[in-house]
């Protein structure tokens, strides 16, 4: 057992500001090189930021989903790719909460333990003696260059039954890493492809993938801490969204530093502040990213709540978690439109953040489980009295 003093999540939202100049600086260079700079992952590992879902008897902090909202908002304000990066870390370590604590014992036994992962099937899982044997392939799995395990998803095909869904923790030294992370958003993440190839996987690390998904775990010691209490994708959308909240923050931030030197070109506008046009803009774009803030809070408060209450989990709360995730991130990009629009030709060098940021907002919005249509359909489906088309709420 270790104890631990764990920090108030003002402490917290500080220690990530204050992490917020140096982390710009590399930011350019995580761009460039598909990957966070060690030193940031050095400087999120002494914040504390890869403790904030390890059990406190690992030396964890257990903080509760506002403060990942928060903490993530304050690290995507210097590079959306690192609280990307941190927020992802966040989801799989949780669901490491859920496995044998002996697997656990494993886990956390490295100090300031990476755990990256996906929520997609990518391989298929054979019986083995004392366990399963993977094949497979998984790609976007963010952070995988800094990881030291992986959460995998694949189908389990067995010689009776139904082929059915396994969650398995593997080292990273038992997969292959393809470098194949050339995109145009988040660039920094290292959302690498990795591969299994007849990999082993003893059984203790294995679960049934729809035990996860309600939060139904192999664990003794965790069996009565709220933060396993909740289903996993409300838990996930709670822990990914802040970083939406950031890049609009950061969109608005880089906007109103330059905003002083800047005039309208072929206008008699010498000063870009004195133009209607831009006090709209600016308004809306502050306005939007109030709403947006509003839908992580009520999304992570929702969790966090129930989770102290312990009590079951509606469907209706279940898709409006969903919802409320969407509608951030469509509000956040909305916002980071806005002032992209606003920023003028200038704002197309790479040096200029806005150009980056609007494309980091976007690839979040494209992603499967962050993308507002799919989550707002999901939504109004329930509402309608249709039954989910997904396991994924």
């Amino acid at each position: 057992m270790v104890v631990t003093t764990v920090p108030a999540r003002d402490q917290l939202v500080r220690r990530a500001s204050d992490l917020v100049p140096a982390l710009q600086k590399r930011a350019s260079w995580a761009e460039e090189n598909r990957r966070i700079h060690d030193e940031s992952i050095e400087a999120l590992a002494e914040a504390g930021i890869f403790k904030m879902r390890v059990p406190a008897r690992y030396g964890g902090y257990e903080s509760d989903t506002r403060t990942l909202v928060d903490v993530a908002t304050e690290l995507a304000r210097a590079d959306g790719s690192t609280a990307w990066t941190a927020s992802v870390y966040w989801i799989p370590t949780w669901m490491t909460g859920l496995f044998p604590d002996e697997v656990q014992d494993a886990v956390f036994s490295t100090p300031d333990v990476r755990v990256c992962g996906t929520l997609s099937p990518g391989g298929m899982a054979v019986p083995a003696n004392g366990g399963v044997v993977v094949n497979g392939k998984w790609g976007f799995i963010s952070g995988a260059p800094h990881s030291h395990w992986q959460e995998i998803i694949a189908i389990l095909a067995g010689p009776e039954g139904e082929p059915a869904p396994i969650m398995a923790l593997v080292p990273m030294s038992d997969l292959t890493v393809v470098d194949d992370w050339y995109t145009s958003g988040l660039s920094g993440s290292g959302s690498v492809t990795t591969i299994a190839q007849d990999l082993f996987i003893p059984q203790e690390r294995v679960l049934p993938l729809g035990a996860v998904l309600e939060a139904q775990g192999a664990s003794t010691l965790n069996a009565d801490s709220p933060m396993y209490r909740p289903p996993l994708l409300p838990v996930a959308s709670a822990s990914s969204v802040g970083t939406a909240i950031g890049l609009a923050k950061a969109a608005k931030d880089t906007f109103l530093e330059r905003l002083p030197n800047r005039k309208i070109t072929y206008t008699s506008y010498e000063q870009q502040a004195a133009a209607p046009l831009t006090h709209h803009q600016v308004a809306d774009a502050s306005l939007k990213i109030d709403e947006a803030q509003f839908h992580a809070h009520r999304l992570a408060s929702t969790v966090d709540t129930k989770a102290a209450e312990g009590t079951p989990w509606k469907l209706e709360e279940r898709v409006l978690a969903r919802a409320d995730l969407g509608a951030a991130c469509r509000l956040a990009k909305d916002a980071v439109d806005i002032l992209n629009a606003a920023s003028g030709g200038s704002s197309i060098y790479r040096d200029v953040p806005i150009q980056r940021i609007a494309r980091d907002i976007q690839a979040i919005n494209l992603h499967a489980l962050m993308n507002p249509n799919t989550n707002a359909e999901l939504y109004g489906r329930i509402l309608c009295g249709q039954e989910p088309n997904t396991l994924y709420i």
